[in-house]
C-alpha cells in the first residue's frame, strides 16, 4: 500500500482515524469540529464515494476513479490495474454486511497497525461499523484504538434492531465498541437494550450527527420578520429511502398549491425516482419549482436563510439537522411528530407537525405556514433561543475535542 502522507503535523498528541463516507456532508462537518485542535486525525473512506478535492483532512480513498489528488491530504488505495472490478465487488458486499473485497478491509487493517491510532470512531453503524467490525474479527484488531460508535439518527438502531437479520450484528456492534455518540435519547435507550454497559456511558450526551450548527453565524446571516421574506418553501431531502417518501410531499403541494401560490419551492438531493414524479405536477407548478441533485452545504444554508418555510417530514429520523438550521436561519420547519422530534420542539410553538405518508396533514400545514405571519416570525424568535441551547458548535466544540483526548489517555 502506497502511503503519501508524510509524519504527522503533531507528533506526540493523540491520533484519531475516522471511518465512514468520505461523500457525506455529515462526516465533513463532524470532523471539521477537530479542526486547530491540535489531534492528528485521517479519514478512512469507504468505497462509496469521494471526499471534497478542497477537504485538507488526510484521506484514505478506495473509490476508483479518483483523478488527480493532492498527495498531502489523499492517498488513494486502489493499484490501476484492480480498479474497475474489485472496486464493484465490494461496494456490493459493503451494504450487505462480510467482506468479499480482500482490498479495502486489509488496506485498513495495515493503517491501523501501522499508524496505531488512540482512537477509532465509526461513523454509523452501517455500513461504516459493521466494516470495521468484520475487519477487525478478520486481522484481529480489536483492542489497537479505543472504538468509538456513532449513530445516524434514524434507521441505524430505530429500525434495523427490528430486523431478525440485523440484531445479532447490531448487539455485537453496542457490546464491543468502548463509546458510543447518537443524536437523541431514543438511541441511547435502544444501545443500552442491545448490550452497551460501558460504565462512562454517553459523556456528550445528546449531540447532533454534524457537530452542531453554527448559531452565530446563521442568525446573522438574516435579519427582520421572517414572514417579509419572499415566499420560498425549501425541502431538502427531496429524495426516496427508509426514513422518508418524497411522494406524498408531492401530493401535498399539488393539494395545497391554489393556497400556498405563489411561491417557489426549491426540491434538493433528488434521485432519478422523483425526478419522474416531479414531471407529473402541473406545469404552472414546475415553473416555480427548482429541482436540484446534492449540492454543498454552504449552498443549503444560504437557501435555508432566504427560505420562509423549511419541508421535511420523515417516518424515521434522529434529531434533524436540517430542522436544527431552519431553526437558526429564521426558516419555519414542518417536520413529524416522531418520538425523536416531539421531545425537542413543540406544535405550533417551534414548528408545525405533519405525518411523512399523509399528503392533507402536510398540505395543511404548508398552507397554515404559508399564511400565517404571527406563527412564522412568534416560532423564529423562539428557535432560535432553542438551537442556541441544544445545538450551538461553539459549546459542542470543546466538548468533542476534550472527550477524544479523554479517550486517547484512557488507551
Amino acid at each position: 500500500m502506497k502511503n503519501s502522507f508524510k509524519k504527522d503535523p503533531y507528533p506526540g498528541r493523540p491520533k484519531i482515524l475516522f471511518v465512514g463516507l468520505a461523500e457525506s456532508s455529515h462526516t465533513h462537518s463532524w470532523i471539521e469540529l477537530l479542526n486547530q485542535s491540535a489531534l492528528n486525525v485521517r479519514l478512512f473512506a469507504l468505497p462509496s464515494g469521494l471526499p471534497p478535492k478542497d477537504w485538507k483532512v488526510r484521506t484514505y480513498i478506495t473509490h476508483y476513479g479518483v483523478g488527480e489528488l493532492d498527495p498531502e491530504t489523499h492517498a488513494s488505495l486502489y493499484p490501476p490495474n484492480r480498479i474497475g472490478k474489485l472496486y464493484k465487488k465490494c461496494l456490493t458486499h459493503l451494504f450487505s454486511g462480510g467482506i468479499k473485497d480482500p482490498g479495502p478491509p486489509k488496506w485498513l487493517a495495515q493503517i491501523i497497525r501501522r499508524w496505531q491510532p488512540d482512537v477509532i470512531h465509526t461513523l454509523g453503524i452501517e455500513p461504516a461499523s459493521s466494516f470495521y467490525m468484520d475487519v477487525c474479527d478478520t486481522f484481529g484488531l480489536f483492542g489497537i484504538g479505543k472504538w468509538v460508535v456513532q449513530v445516524r439518527g434514524g434507521p441505524d438502531l430505530a429500525l434495523l434492531r427490528l430486523v431478525p437479520n440485523f440484531v445479532d450484528r447490531l448487539r455485537k456492534v453496542v457490546s464491543q465498541c468502548d463509546q458510543l455518540l447518537a443524536d437523541n435519547k431514543q438511541n441511547y435507550e435502544y444501545a443500552q437494550s442491545l448490550g452497551f454497559i460501558r460504565t462512562h456511558s454517553f459523556p456528550l450526551g445528546v449531540v447532533p450527527g454534524t457537530g452542531g450548527v453554527d448559531v452565530s453565524r446563521l442568525a446573522q446571516s438574516w435579519s427582520g420578520l421572517p414572514s417579509k421574506r419572499k415566499r420560498l418553501i425549501l425541502w431538502p431531502k427531496a429524495y426516496e429511502c427508509p426514513q422518508s417518501k418524497a411522494l406524498p410531499v408531492f401530493e401535498a403541494i399539488r393539494l395545497a398549491w391554489e393556497k400556498i401560490r405563489p411561491c417557489e419551492i426549491h426540491m434538493l438531493a433528488t434521485i432519478p425516482e422523483t425526478e419522474m414524479w416531479y414531471w407529473t405536477l402541473p406545469e404552472e407548478i414546475r415553473r416555480c419549482c427548482h429541482m436540484r441533485e446534492r449540492i454543498p452545504r454552504e449552498q443549503v444554508l444560504n437557501l435555508m436563510v432566504q427560505a420562509r418555510v423549511m419541508l421535511g417530514p420523515s417516518l424515521s429520523d434522529g434529531t434533524p439537522n436540517a430542522m436544527l438550521e431552519a431553526m437558526a436561519a429564521g426558516a419555519f420547519p414542518i417536520v413529524s411528530p416522531l418520538e425523536t422530534i416531539r421531545s425537542v420542539v413543540d406544535d405550533e410553538r417551534h414548528v408545525l407537525f405533519a405525518r411523512n405518508l399523509y399528503p392533507q396533514e402536510i398540505a395543511d400545514a404548508l398552507t397554515r405556514a404559508m399564511s400565517d405571519d404571527d406563527l412564522v416570525d412568534q416560532a423564529a424568535e423562539r428557535n432560535l433561543e432553542l438551537v442556541g441551547k441544544i445545538a450551538d458548535r461553539a459549546k459542542i466544540r470543546p466538548r468533542v475535542v476534550e472527550f477524544y483526548e479523554r479517550l486517547a489517555k484512557e488507551r
